[in-house]
């Protein structure tokens, strides 16, 4: 049975050094376990951040990193070489340092890629990546917005209503850049463990509506669930709203 749990660490750097260490854990004993392992990427401060501590980090090196398939749980519809895509964030704070097998990494098309700018047909594509079956991913690092958006899933925007595709464009989103491609709910909740990662006082609001069991048409945070596990990772801004009193783990 899926359950939650809360950390909560003094301040963003010590959430930041804590999530790469557990990163770095987990996905050693998953290789450990079955031989190889899937992670699924976010952007934003807080998930790029992580990258750059385990880039860092000494332990980096006991992950197998051939054995190791990489996702977008989403990416901004720009060009290649925006700043603004998450694809090369990530590939600037770690990717690139470490060695990858370049046909376990799965970034989704840009805005200049072989589909040009039809968002709809990009996204398509992903989805075909992801078939016959939505992989069980086994650890999906999400963050979210201070309105309670996760991935580029807005509140009651139509991408929280879908059902059935795993991957959707996105339009019009509140937040630039308006076009993007986003995993789904359904598609999301196929992963093993998702971990919540967030810092600052700005997301209170959307962590502890979360936590109290919001609707995840209003709070789309809310509906992301691992399988067997959902991990929120926070700081003491993030947790400020919470009614409940967590504290980080001494060992």
């Amino acid at each position: 049975m899926s359950k939650t749990e809360v950390v909560v660490y003094e301040n963003p750097d010590l959430l930041a050094a804590a999530a790469a260490a557990r990163l770095v854990t987990r996905i050693v004993d998953v290789q450990a376990a079955k031989g190889s392992a899937s992670v699924v990427l976010t952007g934003g401060g807080t998930g790029i951040a992580i990258l750059r501590e385990l880039r860092e980090s000494s332990a980096r090196d006991a992950i197998d990193w051939s054995r190791l398939d990489v996702y977008w749980g989403d990416e901004r519809f720009v060009p290649a070489d925006s700043d603004e895509r998450n694809e090369k964030q990530a590939r600037e704070a770690l990717l690139d340092h470490v060695p990858l097998d370049p046909k376990r990494v799965h970034a989704m098309a840009p805005s200049d890629g072989e589909f040009g700018d039809d968002v709809d047909a990009a996204a398509a594509a992903y989805a075909e990546i992801l078939t016959p079956d939505v992989p069980a991913f086994d650890i999906m690092l999400l963050g979210l917005g201070g309105e309670g958006h996760t991935a580029s899933i807005f509140p009651e925007s139509p991408a929280v209503f879908e059902k059935d595709r795993s991957v959707v464009a996105v339009r019009d989103c509140p937040k630039p850049p308006p076009t993007r491609i986003s995993l789904t709910l359904p598609a999301i909740r196929r992963a093993q463990d998702i971990w919540l990662v967030t810092g600052g006082e700005a997301k209170a609001d959307a962590v502890s509506q979360a936590l109290a069991g919001a609707g995840e048409v209003q709070i789309p945070v809310a509906g992301a669930r691992g399988s067997r596990r959902t991990l929120w990772l926070l700081d003491r801004g993030s947790a400020s709203k919470l009614t409940k009193v967590y504290q980080t783990p001494t060992a």
